[in-house]
């Protein structure tokens, strides 16, 4: 199974602070935002991970994620040199995908919470039955997202982007587990109307299939679209008292590894070492 994360906007909703670095690279309390979505990644059992940025940043995450190996897994990277859309994520990732399964995550989306493991090891079951899975969260302004209707039996029989008059509450997340053949479902996809070729009418093909789930995530989840100034002062703001409440880490890559056995503790102690006087120090000691 592979993973790709998508990071390669402009973020021109979030100008000035993004004129010089993408959002993706901007804190969420103590951790880069990027390290959230890679975290999804790992906790699903995924090793090799696609990181596609625009070709400006692409230096920047390679100085933050170098190869990976400090986590345990492997990065690789590509570059999305024009902006067409989510679904163009899986025709930059042909090669790297082949003919394995695929999960993707938009590198603004945050995900955590008491049940999120039992979402991600449904969804891979769902992978072995020969079914791709979205993830769906209630939401109070469906408006802005693509927006999922059930039947009676909570099965999917519609999705649409950004409808006016949604026929549901609940919103796709920015989370994605394919079968194997995603890339050439992308490759049939024609542009919308703003010019991308779009992930829902992506998702759509498989539901036509009758090959498509959805995983709906329970009130004790948190789902966070950082894509305005509020929701990465929220996301800060809710993380930090999670944090605190629970006294587990959120996305901390390091304990991840450590858990799954892609560290050792000798790895770890290494690693908190070369990061002396910070306070991520301390939490990386603490693990030891």
């Amino acid at each position: 199974m592979k993973g790709i994360v998508l990071a390669a906007g402009a973020g021109t909703r979030l100008y000035p602070i993004t004129r010089s670095v993408n959002k993706q690279l901007l804190p969420i309390y103590d951790k880069p935002m990027i390290y959230y979505p890679i975290s999804t990644l790992m906790e699903i059992g995924i090793q090799d991970i696609l990181l596609i940025t625009s070709e400006r940043e692409q230096d920047n995450f390679k100085h933050l994620l170098g190869d990976g190996s400090q986590f345990g897994i492997k990065m690789n990277y590509a570059i999305q040199y024009v902006p067409k859309g989510i679904s163009d994520a899986f025709i930059i990732a042909e090669e790297f995908i082949g003919d394995d399964e695929s999960v993707l995550i938009l590198g603004d989306n945050i995900f955590y919470g008491e049940s999120l493991r039992k979402n991600l090891v449904n969804a891979k079951e769902n992978l072995r039955n020969g079914y791709s899975t979205v993830f769906g969260y209630k939401v109070d302004d469906p408006e802005r997202f693509g927006v999922i209707e059930f039947n009676d039996k909570q099965e999917v029989v519609s999705l649409e982007e950004k409808p006016t008059e949604p026929k549901s509450n609940y919103a796709a997340t920015g989370l994605y587990f394919y079968t194997p053949g995603a890339t050439n479902n992308a490759k049939t996809l024609k542009p919308s109307a703003r010019g991308e070729i779009e992930i829902t009418d992506l998702n759509k093909i498989y539901l036509n299939e009758g090959n498509l789930k959805c995983e709906l995530m329970g009130t004790d989840i948190n789902w966070i679209d950082t894509g305005t100034y509020d929701s990465m002062l929220e996301a800060s703001i809710k993380i930090k008292a999670y944090e605190e409440g629970t006294s587990k880490k959120v996305a901390q890559l390091e304990e991840i590894a450590l858990r799954k056995g892609y560290l050792s503790n000798d790895n770890l102690k290494e690693i908190a070492d070369n990061m002396i006087k910070s306070g991520y120090q301390k939490q990386l000691t603490k693990l030891l």
